[in-house]
């Protein structure tokens, strides 16, 4: 990428999105204890929560499905209000939040798989797992698998629509629910699944990283929303103790790596990047990688995009996204 600095679209955010973004910076910033903890008391005061609904909200209805109460592991499905005469796609979605933040039922994360729904017209499947540092790697990662499992144990639920298309299933994800999305579709890969296809990964700005000072971190510090001086907070309470930001679960291509996915039937991917994230190096690393691999991978870049724009519906570019999901989604279920 050009050392010239791009102009972030950050401020072209509505004024209620970019109070609600501070509010919940100000519950990450004071939930964060000395000792590496979260004080959830206080971050739930920020982080307000969506109920679902039967009765459509802006096209779409919702549902919850406990899959595992004994860790709070369910998920909500998104499912289209109007009656779909064709088979529907699935999306199993992984919400972001540095792997210690936020739920399936965050507002900010209800709003976007509620967008994707009535967007792309697919039935959403959003996770919630459990979170670091109370859960370390590989919780996430199992609990992620887990739900998928469910879904291909249990195709024939009432939980699910009748119409609704296993052969042409997505796993997905923002942020860390992007590193998520990679690391749960690989298990997919190496497990025998019989009802549930896996025919695409969509990771939109995936949380990945690693001991290195790329040279987008040393531009973008600071940057709106996402800072260097946070995500290394964030992997140091998820990652195992006395592990470095080279472990595989962080710096897939790395030097640590052990997974090798020449090896896997891995689905097409697409790979979203903003050139206002810190992280940008790190995802481009993430697509190079792939093609490296033999994978069918597609790189979708928005020069001026901070981390999460997609939580912004009034940017341009979110809905370029949801264009670039739908066709994406579109050329694969042909």
């Amino acid at each position: 990428m050009s050392s010239n600095n791009p102009i972030s679209n950050f401020q072209d955010v509505p004024w209620k999105q970019r109070f609600y973004r501070s509010m919940l910076g100000y519950g990450i910033h004071f939930s964060r204890r000395s000792d590496g903890t979260i004080n959830r008391f206080i971050m739930n005061l920020f982080d307000l929560k969506a109920q679902p609904s039967k009765q459509p909200i802006d096209g779409v209805i919702t549902s919850d499905t406990v899959v595992d109460a004994t860790r709070n592991l369910y998920f909500r499905l998104f499912l289209p209000s109007l009656e779909q005469n064709t088979n529907m796609p699935l999306i199993v979605y992984f919400h972001g939040g540095g792997f210690a933040y936020m739920s399936a039922n965050s507002i900010a994360c209800d709003e976007l798989c509620r967008n994707l729904c009535k967007k792309t017209g697919a039935v959403i499947i959003s996770v919630n797992y459990r979170l670091s540092p109370e859960h370390k790697y590989p919780s996430q990662y199992d609990d992620g698998f887990d739900v998928l499992k469910f879904i291909d144990e249990n195709a024939n639920t009432k939980n699910l629509p009748s119409n609704v298309n296993l052969k042409q299933c997505f796993i997905a994800g923002d942020s860390a629910g992007g590193n998520l999305a990679h690391h749960v579709t690989v298990k997919a890969c190496e497990y025998r699944l019989r009802n549930v296809k896996l025919i695409g990964l969509i990771a939109i700005q995936p949380f990945f990283g690693g001991e290195e000072r790329t040279e987008s971190e040393n531009r973008l510090v600071d940057a709106p929303v996402l800072s260097v001086k946070g995500t290394d907070w964030l992997w140091k309470t998820f990652l195992p103790e006395g592990s470095d930001r080279d472990h595989p679960a962080c710096n897939v291509f790395g030097p640590k790596s052990v997974d090798d996915i020449r090896r896997l039937k891995f689905p097409a991917t697409m790979v979203v990047v903003g050139g206002v994230d810190p992280l940008y190096d790190w995802q481009i690393r993430y697509y190079e990688g792939l093609k490296k691999c033999g994978k069918e991978a597609y790189l979708i870049e928005y020069p001026n995009a901070f981390h999460s724009f997609y939580g912004a519906p009034e940017l341009k570019e979110s809905g370029l996204l949801m264009e670039e999901v739908k066709d994406f989604i579109g050329k694969l279920i042909k």
